[in-house]
C-alpha cells in the first residue's frame, strides 16, 4: 500500500483589482514501499501535469478571462472564470493504485465543464495497468463487456426516464474509450464524458464490469 500527500498549486488573480480568474491544482505524491524509483516516475507524471495544468491556467484562461473583462467594460457582464482539477483514489493495495481527477472549467455561461482521467499504476514498475491487463479485450468479451453497460443503462431509466439519450446503446459503443476505466475493490469501473451518453444533469456515468485477469489480488 501506498502513502499519498496531497500538493496543491493555487491562486486568485486579478485584473485592475478585479477577480477575474482563480484556479486551484490538486495532484497525488506517493511514498512507497515497493519500489522507490518506480514511485518517482509516477510522482514525476503527476508533478508535470500540474505544471502544465497551472501554466495552462495562468497563461491561456487568465489571458481570456481579462479579454472578457474589458468586453464587459462596455456594458455586457463578465464572470470570472474558475479552473478546478481534483484528483480520488479509488483503490490503494499491495502494489497497485488506481485514481481519477476531474478537471472543472468555468468561463461563463449557464454552466462549467468537468473532463475526467484516470491512471491505475503498478508501482513496482512505475508503469500503468491497461485495461486489456484485467479484461480481455476480444471481440466476443467486449460485446459482453457492452451489453453489461447497456443493462445498466435501462436499470437506471427506468428508475429515472430520461437520465440517458435514447440512443444510448450506439452512443455507448461509439464512445467507449479504454482509457476510460478505474479499479475499486473487486471490480472495476468504465465512465463515459459528459454528453457521451446522457445530458449534463446525468454528470459523469459510471458502470461496473467484473475484473478477470487481477481479481485475486483486488478482492
Amino acid at each position: 500500500m501506498q502513502i499519498v500527500a496531497r500538493k496543491t498549486l493555487e491562486d486568485k488573480m486579478y485584473f485592475d483589482n478585479t477577480f477575474v480568474f482563480d484556479y486551484k491544482i490538486s495532484y497525488p505524491s506517493f511514498h512507497t514501499s515497493c519500489d522507490v524509483s518506480a514511485a518517482q516516475i509516477i510522482n514525476d507524471y503527476y508533478f508535470s501535469a500540474a505544471k502544465r495544468a497551472e501554466d495552462y491556467c495562468r497563461n491561456t484562461l487568465f489571458k481570456q478571462a481579462v479579454n472578457d473583462l474589458k468586453y464587459s467594460q462596455e456594458g455586457q457582464p463578465a464572470n470570472s472564470y474558475t479552473f478546478v482539477s481534483s484528483y480520488k483514489i479509488t483503490y490503494n493495495a499491495q502494489c497497485i493504485v488506481s485514481l481519477y481527477t476531474d478537471t472543472y472549467t468555468y468561463m461563463g455561461g449557464a454552466h462549467g465543464e468537468t473532463k475526467r482521467t484516470s491512471d491505475t499504476w503498478n508501482f513496482n514498475t512505475g508503469t500503468r495497468i491497461k485495461l486489456n491487463d484485467i479484461y480481455p479485450l476480444f471481440p466476443s468479451s467486449l460485446f459482453q463487456l457492452q451489453n453489461c453497460i447497456n443493462q445498466q443503462i435501462e436499470e437506471r431509466l427506468s428508475a429515472n426516464p430520461g437520465s440517458f439519450f435514447d440512443d444510448f446503446r450506439v452512443l455507448s459503443r461509439s464512445a467507449f474509450d479504454e482509457n476510460n476505466f478505474y479499479l475499486e475493490s473487486c471490480h472495476g469501473v468504465i465512465y463515459y464524458q459528459q454528453y457521451d451518453v446522457a445530458p449534463y444533469s446525468t454528470g459523469i456515468p459510471e458502470f461496473y464490469f467484473p475484473l478477470c485477469a487481477v481479481s485475486h489480488l483486488l478482492c
